[in-house]
């Protein structure tokens, strides 16, 4: 049908080229609900979960209402964690490819002020970063926002369940009473709605269908109690055999408490939680989505923004007390037409949790009360990459090229060895397969790249 094209918005040939030259070509529900809304101008309010495209349902009206020669922050996007804006970041470079010279900065904690305040001296067209990091900035007088015709709330909910509340206010009274405000969130508490009755203005309210089927997920809860659960955990890992699983906790000690449990019975297995610093939790998130690591043991704040399409399991060691935080988790798996699994492990006392769960389902979860045994022979099988930590990035002018020509010249290595490349300022990651990383590394070890040496290991 033509309306779900976005050749049947009214938006700039130049812009339509460089969408479908990224293959953008069908809208998502939530960019078909939201972009009209969005390019007519007026305020909205959006329930759309992570993996929905909800990027480029805001991205791309706001990029419409760039004034390029203007250079001041004209559009600004609050994220919760830097993983996520840094993710949100990226994706509006490639919207922004039609528009000459548009300058994308992104300020999030948990890396050094300095570079960013002189990236902002330079001056920026949009702003995506964290609220904490944005009111420093914004304290410090080395942002001014009285310029931002469109304010984006990404994942709203998630910065409110951070502490947010108070930055994001302060942030939002620096900001034109006459801007256009979008707030996006996957659950709609109280807070929400107060959140929006305060900052918008007749806001249009739009909520994307799930776009995940009870066929394509399978859910089973498992009746479980507290003592078991670490048991039963590795059963269910022993015979699912997953190519990648995020296996989800309440809180950060109950991640460290399982992760330890899995490494005991022989699993590669990372954890992700809020109180990990901002450079391991990006690398674990590298290994993770380059398949270098085939466990994941997160809390919700962490694993928030994580947008990996290949997982084929989720697991709830804990039920969220929100039923909407659970559809949010089993979306994970599933992705892309692709089937997934997801299983709960439900102690006596979160059987009301079960309850309000199923009440949102259209089909009763399938609960089991045999409890499947670990098999102590079992031997997990290891990821199928490497990654290599090259000590080099973007500020040493490396480009997943030169990495990829170092390591493919001479023979024994070949562009099918190699997997993913993340490039960060200061660090590079490549993934290659795990029966060739001794190899790669003595390649990077032994040749240069671009005429440099630079120290390299293994991850």
């Amino acid at each position: 049908m033509t309306q779900t094209r976005f050749s049947s918005l009214d938006l700039p040939a130049a812009q339509l080229a460089n969408l479908e030259s990224i293959g953008y070509e069908q809208m998502t529900p939530i960019q078909q609900l939201s972009l009209p809304v969005v390019l007519a101008g007026h305020d909205l309010i959006a329930q759309a979960r992570t993996g929905s495209g909800k990027t480029a349902a805001f991205g791309i009206g706001l990029l419409t209402r760039l004034i390029p020669r203007l250079f001041a922050v004209q559009a600004l996007v609050l994220c919760p964690t830097r993983e996520l804006a840094d993710q949100v970041a990226r994706e509006l470079r490639r919207l922004a490819r039609y528009l000459d010279n548009i300058k994308i900065v992104t300020l999030c904690g948990g890396t050094p002020i300095g570079p960013q305040i002189g990236s902002l001296e330079h001056g920026a067209h949009i702003v995506v970063g964290t609220p904490g990091r944005i009111k420093d900035h914004l304290r410090k007088g080395t942002l001014v926002l009285d310029r931002v015709d469109c304010l984006v709330l990404d994942e709203a909910d998630r910065m409110l369940d951070m502490g947010f509340a108070e930055d994001i206010g302060a942030i939002i009274d620096s900001t034109p009473a006459s801007r256009q405000t979008l707030l996006f969130s996957a659950t709609y508490p109280k807070d929400i709605e107060q959140l929006s009755a305060h900052y918008q203005r007749e806001p249009e309210r739009v909520t994307a269908p799930e776009q995940h089927s009870a066929v394509e997920i399978e859910q089973r809860a498992y009746l479980c109690d507290e003592p078991y659960k670490a048991d039963t955990l590795i059963a269910l890992l022993q015979q699912q055999v997953p190519d990648a699983a995020v296996i989800f906790c309440n809180t950060k000690a109950r991640c460290d408490e399982y992760a330890q449990a899995l490494k005991s019975a022989g699993f590669q297995v990372g954890v992700l939680h809020g109180d990990m610093e901002q450079r391991e939790r990006d690398q674990r998130i590298t290994l993770f989505s380059n398949r270098s690591l085939t466990l994941l043991v997160a809390t919700d704040v962490a694993a928030r923004g994580l947008d990996i399409d290949a997982v084929d399991l989720v697991v709830n060691i804990d039920l969220p007390r929100d039923p909407a935080v659970y559809t949010h988790r089993i979306g994970r798996t599933g992705r892309a037409g692709r089937s997934g699994t997801a299983l709960s492990l439900v102690g006596p006392k979160e059987s009301i949790k079960l309850e309000r769960i199923n009440a949102m389902q259209s089909a009763p979860i399938e609960v089991i009360e045999q409890l499947p045994q670990p098999n102590h022979d079992f031997h997990p099988p290891r990821a199928p990459m490497r990654t290599l930590a090259i000590a080099g990035g973007r500020k040493n002018k490396l480009r997943a090229g030169d990495i990829v020509g170092t390591l493919t010249a001479g023979g024994q290595l070949s562009g099918e060895d190699i997997g993913d490349i993340a490039i960060g300022d200061f660090t590079a990651y490549v993934a290659v397969k795990r029966e060739l990383s001794e190899i790669a590394l003595d390649k990077l070890k032994s040749r240069t790249i671009k005429g440099k040496s630079f120290r390299v290991r293994k991850l």
